[in-house]
């Protein structure tokens, strides 16, 4: 939508992202999604008498990996706070979160806007929280049932500055985040079980206006084309009641998707309305320079560095070099393909064409390629010395996908796919052709080279597409005296 003039609008996003750790942030309860309800819900995310919560070290792991991500600065000492509010599936009463001394202040990550600009979004700071459980409202016509399952599921919380400005950008800015937490193996990402959520601070205000609007929070949504519908609603909504002289109300709200409309779910809490305290069964968790050295060696490089070094040391056109490098195992799967041929655009090539098909085609990832990177590359060696067509290059290439040859090399000398380059053997099958057909060679002859492709057709037909093309070519143009 287009931003009626004048009026600006202002977006921040608080981003939910589950930590992909096997147990739980404060005890040894698992993380699994999908395992009948109420059953990996222990007496300490219960808050049972008695039991003590202790900090899992892998989400802090994590929360680091991220925060070395966006540039942020790693608070060696962060703090647990109790955020108290009551719902029915907080079986404590209160949240374990981080208040006022967060695991990462600050970042930055940069989004690609439609017009192709490029726009600095700031991050105020990540947190280490755990979740609530979830309230099942269609588990009976008259009754809620409750499912304590994610109750102590570790979340990192991600919160922008206001440096949004419409639905693009905040999707854009989602979209980026998403990327970075799976590329770091800091979530997986899969917003259809609740790995990923995100909440929506909108405010509009009028272009003179240096202070922020009132705002209300959208809460809880879980796409990106959720996210995008629900703030082009909120936006139209908040500057039509301006407009009309309507005063807003600071306001926490639902999206209802079928409706593609936002509502008021309940007036915004204060930080005062949660009471937070610090939280009396934790201690302040302190991290070494050396447990940051440690993950900072085992970070990868990130897809941005990657793309462009994919450019200036491989040689790729910038598209090819983002596609391969903007997923982590994709790009080692090339890198290593590039690596083993010594043929980096040649290994691209088959990368993003064939193999990325074929993973589509069967809903794999790169990880499940049957082909090795090692395989793939004694296909292209054998390319590259005109062993084998191109053609015949695909024919062996499906045979290997479909567990059909050991080897490259021996599916072509078992079936007899060796490309013919012998000029002997060719020529003879080139003569007969030109004197079968005599007007499509006067043709070609007279300066129709689409004619060419006709001879070389024939010419690989005769030999089931075993004779070197680039050879039948040349002996063609020798006879015509091309």
């Amino acid at each position: 939508m287009n931003i009626p003039t004048g009026w600006q609008v202002d977006i921040g996003l608080e981003i939910h992202a589950q930590l992909s750790t096997e147990a739980k942030i404060f005890s040894g309860a698992s993380t699994t999604f999908g395992n009948a309800p109420n059953s990996q819900a222990c007496a300490i995310d219960l808050g049972m008498p008695g039991v003590l919560p202790k900090v899992n070290a892998a989400a802090y792991e994590k929360a680091v990996r991220f925060g070395l991500g966006v540039s942020g600065t790693i608070n060696r000492e962060s703090r647990f706070d109790r955020k108290n509010y009551f719902y029915p599936d907080l079986p404590k009463g209160y949240q374990i979160t981080q208040m006022d001394l967060p695991i990462v202040v600050g970042g930055h990550v940069t989004i690609s806007n439609e017009d192709g600009t490029q726009k600095v979004i700031h991050i105020t700071r990540a947190h280490l929280e755990e979740d609530a459980g979830k309230s099942i409202h269609d588990f009976k016509p008259t009754q809620t049932g409750v499912d304590l399952n994610r109750a102590g599921t570790p979340l990192l919380e991600i919160v922008s500055e206001p440096d949004l400005k419409n639905a693009s950008e905040a999707v854009a800015y989602a979209k980026a985040i998403h990327h970075l937490l799976t590329y770091l193996d800091v979530c997986d990402g899969n917003m259809a079980e609740g790995s990923l959520r995100f909440d929506a601070n909108i405010s509009v205000r009028r272009v003179d206006a240096e202070a922020l609007g009132v705002r209300s929070e959208i809460k809880n949504l879980n796409s990106f084309r959720f996210l995008e519908q629900a703030i082009h609603y909120e936006i139209e909504r908040q500057i039509d009641t301006l407009s009309a002289g309507g005063v807003l109300a600071q306001d926490t709200r639902l999206f209802d998707p079928e409706k593609l409309e936002t509502r008021a779910m309940r007036s915004k809490e204060t930080a005062t309305d949660y009471r937070y305290f610090p939280e009396p069964d934790l201690l302040p968790v302190k991290i070494d320079e050396s447990f940051i050295d440690r993950i900072k060696a085992s970070m990868p490089e990130l897809s941005g560095t990657r793309a462009s070094r994919f450019e200036t040391s491989l040689g790729l056109p910038t598209a090819d070099a983002q596609l391969l490098a903007g997923d982590r195992s994709l790009g080692d799967y090339f890198e290593q393909l590039a690596t083993l041929s010594g043929q980096p655009r040649l290994a691209a090539n088959w990368v993003k064409g064939d193999i990325l098909s074929r993973l589509r085609e069967q809903d794999l990832n790169i990880s499940e390629c049957p082909v090795s990177p090692e395989a793939m590359a004694e296909l292209l060696g054998l390319t590259v010395e005109n062993v084998v067509s191109g053609k015949t290059a695909k024919a062996v290439f499906a045979a290997l996908w479909e567990g059909d040859a050991i080897s490259a090399s021996t599916y072509v000398k078992e079936h007899g796919l060796e490309q013919v380059s012998d000029t002997s053997a060719i020529e003879p099958l080139v003569t007969e052709l030109l004197r079968e057909h005599p007007k499509q060679a006067d043709d070609l002859k007279a300066g129709k080279s689409k004619l060419m492709g006709f001879f070389v057709g024939k010419v690989m037909q005769a030999t089931s597409g075993t004779a070197n093309p680039q050879q039948v070519n040349e002996i063609l143009r020798a006879k015509l005296g091309l």
